[in-house]
């Protein structure tokens, strides 16, 4: 794709880390209520050590957690994307490749999400032949787990497990489990959209 742009959907660019990023970035990462089902906000040295993460992970394994952008007028409005996790030690359901979304409060209920996150659910699925794409995060957090079932996820309880970063007794330990596979995409209606 030419320019910066990794894919487009009817509103949105999914596209690579531009400079400009960072500030808006790390914004919404010290936001409260963006961050409240994470263990705390973070700085903004910790939000630009991410976004380095996240180029060197575009760099080595062809996909990332990419900066979204409204088309029209080029508003940034979080990231989506693919993820081989790296964690001081392993989930339980390594190896594996998630898919996960940030996005800032302005944007919520909009159906953003679940439009970046099905360019996404394709290029795995579709360009580069993953068999198997998971997400998850706490159990107290539906809306995200909305936008999980709303692309055609479906929870494994079996799978559900205490995150390897955090103490066991840490209050957003416990995570819960999303699984679609390759053949589920396929299946779905909507995996031809664009």
């Amino acid at each position: 794709m030419a320019g910066n742009h990794l894919m487009e959907t009817k509103r949105l660019y999914l596209r690579t880390w531009q400079d400009g990023d960072l500030d808006p970035f790390a914004e919404m990462c010290a936001d409260p209520v963006v961050m409240r089902y994470f263990p705390d906000v973070m700085t903004r040295d910790k939000s630009e050590l991410l976004i380095s993460r996240c180029i060197d992970k575009q760099e080595t394994d062809g996909f990332s957690m990419a900066p979204v952008e409204i088309k029209a007028t080029g508003e940034f409005l979080g990231f989506v994307g693919l993820n081989t996790p790296t964690y001081a030690a392993p989930l339980p359901f390594e190896p594996c490749v998630e898919i996960g979304w940030r996005l800032k409060r302005s944007s919520w209920g909009k159906g953003y999400a679940s439009e970046a996150a099905r360019a996404w659910l394709r290029f795995g699925f579709e360009t580069i032949g993953l068999e198997e794409i998971v997400a998850f995060t706490i159990p107290a957090n539906e809306p995200s787990q909305k936008v999980m079932r709303r692309l055609g996820m479906r929870r494994d309880p079996d799978g559900d497990f205490l995150h390897p970063s955090m103490p066991k007794d840490h209050p957003v330990a416990p995570h819960v489990l999303y699984r679609l596979t390759k053949e589920e995409w396929m299946e779905r209606p909507e995996h031809g959209d664009h």
